[in-house]
């Protein structure tokens, strides 16, 4: 199963008249990134980029002049994604700038059943909140501490690490910060716990007296037993 996580940056909040100027996102195969990536500056086609906007991702109107517009690149973002699930924490805020902008250009727009919404899954998991990328990377041990402003391809990447959390947690890192990804970590009460592999895997605590007697009884239950499947199996194994 392929999933795209991705975020984007705009020149302010309205779909309607504002642009995205940079999308980023890391592609996903059976909740494991493949080390293929999207980064995209991309230039408003003479909309400026809102003041508040700039103090929350700091890319200016002269670093976007010489980026190629939307049009130009669209079809790199369709061929990157593909058939794979958009993924975006606020996804209607993210859906809503990239229909927009598919629109401007003839193209259709993103079903909404190709898209999810980490946020709504947050607030299904975690309904008192709060529920931000910053909190849930709190919540979940997760080091952000190197945001410090909005980017398209480091929130993913961050998002990819929370997202893997909200649908069930990891039993192997994600791949994403180093060598300590070689081993499983899980969280307990809301600490990052790193388990190591034994150097020598334990004994079993059965005696061959165990599995005879556990044979035994499982014969008087009768040919339908489900353990026959099994147990004689292990006794034979013991002797």
């Amino acid at each position: 199963m392929r999933e795209i996580i991705f975020d984007t940056e705009t020149t302010g909040l309205d779909a309607r008249e504002d642009r995205i100027i940079e999308i980023g996102g890391i592609e996903l195969k059976d909740h494991f990134p493949t080390g293929r990536t999207i980064h995209l500056f991309i230039n408003p086609d003479g909309k400026k980029v809102h003041p508040d906007a700039l103090a929350v991702h700091g890319i200016t109107d002269e670093f976007l002049g010489d980026k190629p517009v939307f049009a130009k690149q669209a079809d790199q973002i369709l061929e990157f994604f593909g058939d794979a699930m958009w993924i975006a924490h606020n996804a209607n805020f993210d859906m809503g700038f990239i229909n927009a902008e598919f629109a401007r250009i003839g193209l259709p727009p993103i079903a909404n059943t190709q898209v999810i919404d980490t946020l709504q899954l947050a607030r299904r998991k975690h309904p008192m909140g709060p529920n931000s990328l910053d909190a849930l990377c709190r919540r979940y041990g997760i080091d952000n501490s190197h945001r410090l402003k909005h980017g398209a391809l480091l929130d993913s990447e961050l998002l990819a690490e929370v997202y893997i959390e909200l649908i069930g947690g990891r039993q192997t890192a994600l791949g994403l910060g180093g060598p300590e990804n070689s081993k499983s970590r899980i969280h307990v009460e809301g600490e990052v716990v790193t388990l190591r592999t034994r150097p020598m895997p334990l004994g079993s605590r059965l005696t061959v007296e165990d599995v005879v007697a556990h044979s035994a009884l499982v014969r008087k239950m009768g040919e339908k037993a489900i353990w026959l499947k099994y147990g004689l199996e292990i006794e034979a194994t013991a002797k």
